[in-house]
């Protein structure tokens, strides 16, 4: 399973049945868990944290110090959950003292050539298509999908179940629930179809609808658009998680208009 023409430092910690193909190094202060797959010409190094069952295709680079000019060498890492695959010249940095964690979770695909800069949250069930860029400190919740060469700025935040648009350049925050797209990026609807394939119901779709009308189609300042939601919905999970979301919005979110 592990290939003579490697190299793997005698202190890294392999699980049962981890494969390692040929020309690939793997440094100390890493761990690896069982059932892992790791192909040719892969490089992980110190502070890696790759959990179960993973995949990692040839040219990734995983745990690299940070692209940050305030980085003085701290130790930091960088964490894979379980069933992640990670395709060909992905790049993953870990975090800095600020972090110190670039954190990505389990059922994560990573398509070909992403970068993932340091102290990145990347949640469940992620799909980030080809080329994506995600610099410093940005935040993904779970089950988020980003089309090909898609740039994330710093510190951008992207709320669950959201679908961004291939080649968009994203420097507001991304409510949950929603598809975003064009040049300048907003908002274009609820992500209807990928709600729909994880089981949302008609009814939660409609409040979500509704929530969102207040939002971006009703011409309101987004605090008095917020206030109406409060008094006007039932509670219910999607309002917390949409208002949550909104009031903790550094950046500000994504406009409805060009």
């Amino acid at each position: 399973m592990i290939q003579s023409l490697n190299y793997i430092h005698p202190q890294a910690q392999l699980g049962e049945n981890v494969s390692v193909g040929p020309f690939t190094t793997i440094s100390e202060n890493v761990i690896i868990g069982e059932g892992t797959w790791i192909g040719p010409h892969v490089t992980i190094l110190p502070g890696a944290r790759i959990g179960r069952h993973c995949q990692i295709f040839p040219g990734a680079v995983i745990a690299t110090i940070p692209q940050d000019l305030k980085f003085q060498g701290e130790e930091t890492t960088a964490e894979i959950g379980d069933y992640t695959i990670i395709r060909e010249y992905v790049t993953i940095s870990r975090g800095t003292l600020a972090g110190p964690t670039t954190t990505i979770g389990n059922h994560v695909l990573l398509m070909a050539y992403v970068h993932v800069a340091h102290d990145c949250i990347i949640g469940d069930h992620c799909v980030l298509a080809n080329a994506v860029q995600l610099a410093g400190h940005v935040e993904l919740g779970t089950h988020v999908k980003i089309g090909g060469t898609a740039a994330l700025r710093q510190f951008v935040k992207v709320g669950a179940y959201a679908m961004i648009g291939g080649g968009s350049l994203v420097k507001k925050d991304i409510p949950p629930f929603v598809k975003v797209a064009r040049e300048p990026l907003k908002y274009c609807g609820l992500n209807i179809v990928g709600l729909k394939r994880l089981g949302f119901t008609a009814y939660q779709l409609q409040t979500i609808q509704l929530i969102y009308r207040y939002i971006f189609q009703q011409d309101l300042p987004l605090a008095e658009a917020l206030t109406r939601i409060e008094q006007e919905i039932p509670s219910c999970w999607e309002k917390d998680t949409i208002l949550k979301f909104i009031n903790n919005a550094s950046l500000g979110i994504v406009k409805n208009t060009i």
